[in-house]
């Protein structure tokens, strides 16, 4: 263990050499991305082919097997240098995550050894405009036809909507909690459309676009899981990877805030002195040091005990939370340092990690659905702890010779509301 982190050497490895790629092949796209305000298709598909989105799938389909907190490192120095290329990193983590846990073995056999050379980046289409965080407010319908099932509805705020292969769509087969269903659905089936790319606040070069299907007729062996999965499928994404992916985001763009603003309060001057030896100054510094230590603690310990196969869905929905909020209140702190220096692009990136903060304030759930979660575990009314079911499923922690394979618990859903 390193610096308190649970870095290993080869964690630090995979650090320098996700930085070096991120400082040589990204950073000199900045500029371009934040111009042109448009997809980055062909940066997407580079950085997917450095293999990262195997982090956490096993060597048997082609993956890293490394890990969440390898997953976390991956995406925090992607976010360091674009927080766009980051968020595109992590959605395609996110859309991994039911193939882990619910897929076939065919549908393993298919798609995980793409999706780790890069050659498929899947998305997760759960949200619609009518539902937002409330899963089980889904219009999305999957009607069954012989065979197959034809789905129709619309999904938003789709992360990797405009480049994803494989979209994984919640949809109702049914009434009640048990009515939804999820499945894979090729991007280039007919009856998939794409609504044009709308432009955000932040994260240029990423796409959170919609996505609209009529009557797309895709094969019952499409399916993941059984009919009546659908939430499941949902939540235990959003707890085990949505949240610690967007936390890592966060965490990168946190980094980056704090990096700038020393360099820029060391340099900018005041008074015959640097900017950075007035006590108000240093005093903003410092809690801009003191949240994202917190902040990445929060993180790192997270996603340790998910790859050591310990309860930690609490754990997870804290480290959302927190890295959220403190990497949006540091770039508002480091905002004041820089005054009118910080309103202009081409002055210091300052504003745009602010902008892209906010980004990941409402994705996997907003900082009140944190709360709401973490009241309920701490009243000990949380129904299904996801890390305990899937413990089995993360592929680091080698079982001791003579050690029994653990048995994923039965699930009962919980009835509550996330964004996915």
């Amino acid at each position: 263990m390193v610096n308190g982190y649970h870095l290993t050497p080869r964690h630090t490895r995979l650090r320098d050499t996700v930085r070096a790629f991120a400082e040589a092949e990204v950073r000199p796209r900045i500029t371009e991305l934040e111009a042109d305000r448009s997809v980055a298709r062909d940066l997407s598909r580079q950085i997917a082919r450095q293999g990262w989105l195997g982090a956490t799938i096993d060597p048997t389909y082609g993956g890293l097997g490394l890990g969440h907190l390898a997953k976390t490192i991956i995406i925090e120095e992607l976010s360091r240098v674009s927080a766009a290329m980051g968020a595109m990193l992590q959605a395609s983590h996110l859309g991994t995550a039911k193939i882990i846990h619910f897929g076939s073995e065919a549908q393993k056999q298919t798609w995980l050894p793409a999706i780790a050379a890069g050659a498929c980046l899947p998305t997760i289409a759960v949200t619609e405009p009518g539902s937002g965080s409330h899963v089980l407010g889904i219009t999305t319908t999957a009607v069954p036809d012989g065979d197959d099932y034809l789905i129709t509805g619309t999904k938003t705020f789709v992360g990797n909507s405009h480049i994803g292969d494989l979209h994984g769509v919640v949809a109702r087969t049914g009434p009640g909690t048990r009515g939804l269903s999820a499945f894979l659905v090729e991007a280039d089936r007919p009856g998939v459309r794409l609504t044009p790319h709308q432009p955000s606040m932040g994260l240029h070069g990423f796409s959170f676009g919609e996505i609209v299907f009529d009557n797309c007729r895709i094969p019952a062996t499409n399916r993941l899981g059984a009919e009546g999965d659908g939430l499941d499928v949902a939540y235990s994404s959003s707890v085990l990877y949505g949240r610690p992916n967007l936390a890592a985001v966060a965490l990168g763009i946190h980094q980056a805030v704090l990096d700038t603003t020393v360099a820029y309060a060391t340099r900018q001057r005041r008074y015959g002195k640097p900017l950075a030896d007035l006590p108000t100054v240093k005093q903003r510094i410092g809690a801009i040091q003191s949240r994202l230590m917190t902040a990445r603690l929060a993180a790192y310990h997270a996603v340790h005990l998910l790859d050591s196969g310990r309860p930690c869905d609490a754990e997870l929905v804290n480290a959302k939370l927190i890295n959220a909020e403190h990497a949006i209140d540091s770039a508002r702190t480091a905002m004041e340092i820089h005054a009118a220096h910080g309103l202009h692009p081409a002055q210091s990136p300052i504003e745009r990690y602010f902008r892209d903060a906010l980004h990941i304030f409402a994705p996997a759930g907003t900082s009140d659905i944190q709360l709401l979660r973490l009241a309920e575990h701490a009243l000990g009314t949380t129904r299904q702890p996801w890390s305990t079911r899937f413990h089995s499923s993360v592929p680091p922690r080698r079982r001791k010779r003579g050690e029994a394979k653990p048995t994923p618990l039965a699930g009962t859903s919980t009835t509550g509301s996330i964004a996915c």
